[in-house]
């Protein structure tokens, strides 16, 4: 089943407030419990959402994960209007239920994931409707390329390189593509079965000299392969190598931008929206921890009482604080400091959830209980997803230094 676009864009500037955070909880429970259903064996080695979890093949679902309203003809419908995830506020909640299934398959499902965020912050007119229209189309899965083999997630020091080839400005009627991609990107999610996505690239020295590119894994050039990985399977990290791809100059997001505003800045707005995203999905994993333990384990200690009431406190305070981060990301997506503060203490909550249920449950707990087991590796992912912790730290103390964070 395929989706038409549709042509009538919302008003300029009006946005309807979030639906109440619980009754859009609600509205995606159906698919929560569907990803749990297929959670252990989209974590077999191999295992491909493409075939094996029907929900990434409904229609519908892909336009749940965050279509702007011009190209989605079938929106959510929470308390009798659409919901189209535009918000950030909306995907926390919305992420967080879906990762309580399986946070895996959530990153692994079809949509704009990061590439989307990027392109809405950095596109053009044709280019934002080259992208949505893709998407709309059906699922489509996309990918984000900017951690490299030697420099990590660090934009500035990049070694894949966007080089003009003097054949001028256009690549049509057959003409050589002005551009030549070159370089390796590692530990991409969704690498090998993505349709679209982008690269961050050098296109000259200093600060600004990074750009993003928006291309298809079809080009000429484009290989992915696949990694093995412990946890997060679903994801299908991979390693994607450039020879030359060739790219034209309108694949290159945020040309009528000052050199300022794209490349380096467009990626740390784009983390900045993302990083509470990620905080939630992190949360989803500690709840559905706790949720667990308490399930299989109904008589306890009064020491191990106290300390899954002291893990219930937790979570809740934490989810007020990805909340807040949202808000934040919504307000000013130039101020990261709270979406650095979520990232790390929803982080460090699911796994520390994830091990106390695990000991909770005994020595063979990780064999009598494997979807525990696969909660807690996937835990540990969320310690390198949009930063390491040690960076969301230097964030926070940078925060503080300029008068964004309270001394208590």
């Amino acid at each position: 089943m395929t989706t038409t676009p549709i042509r009538t864009p919302p008003r300029a500037g009006h946005r309807p407030p979030p639906p109440d955070p619980a009754r859009l909880r609600a509205a995606v429970e159906e698919y929560a419990r569907a990803f749990r259903a297929t959670a252990l064996a989209m974590d077999e080695p191999g295992a491909d959402p493409r075939t094996l979890n029907p929900v990434v093949h409904d229609a519908y679902f892909p336009v749940l994960l965050g279509l702007p309203p011009a190209y989605n003809p079938d929106p959510l419908v929470v308390d009798g209007r659409p919901c189209h995830l535009h918000s950030c506020v909306e995907r926390v909640v919305v992420y967080e239920r879906l990762a309580w299934g399986d946070a895996a398959l959530m990153v692994a499902a079809p949509g704009p994931s990061l590439s989307g965020v990027l392109t809405e912050e950095l596109g053009d007119d044709d280019q934002k409707e080259r992208y949505y229209t893709t998407l709309a189309a059906g699922p489509t899965w996309t990918f984000f390329a900017l951690t490299e083999p030697h420099a990590g997630s660090d934009a500035t020091a990049l070694t894949t390189a966007l080089t003009e080839t003097g054949t001028g400005a256009g690549a049509g009627d057959g003409a050589p593509a002005p551009y030549r991609l070159s370089g390796v990107k590692k530990y991409i999610g969704n690498a090998v079965r993505a349709d679209l996505g982008v690269v961050f690239a050098r296109i000259k020295p200093g600060p600004v000299g990074v750009v993003a590119v928006l291309i298809e894994p079809a080009r000429t050039g484009f290989t992915a392969t696949a990694l093995p990985t412990t946890g997060m399977r679903a994801i299908g990290l991979g390693e994607i190598r450039l020879d030359g791809v060739p790219v034209d100059r309108s694949d290159i997001l945020g040309m009528h931008l000052s050199p300022t505003r794209r490349g380096i800045v467009g990626a740390m707005r784009t983390f900045n929206r993302a990083r509470p995203v990620v905080a939630a999905m992190a949360l989803g994993i500690a709840q559905a921890a706790w949720d667990y333990a308490r399930d299989h384990r109904r008589t306890l200690r009064a020491d191990e009482s106290g300390a899954m009431d002291a893990l219930r406190r937790r979570l809740a305070g934490t989810r007020r604080l990805v909340l807040a981060a949202a808000e934040q990301a919504d307000r000013d997506a130039g101020d990261g400091t709270v979406a650095s503060a979520a990232k790390y203490r929803a982080a460090e909550l699911a796994l520390e959830t994830a091990e106390y249920a695990l000991g909770l449950l005994g020595p063979g707990a990780r064999l009598e209980h494997p979807l525990l087991d696969k909660l807690h590796r996937d835990a540990r992912a969320f310690e390198f997803m949009e930063g390491t912790g040690t960076m969301q730290r230097l964030n926070l103390a940078l925060g503080h230094r300029k008068g964004r964070i309270l001394d208590d």
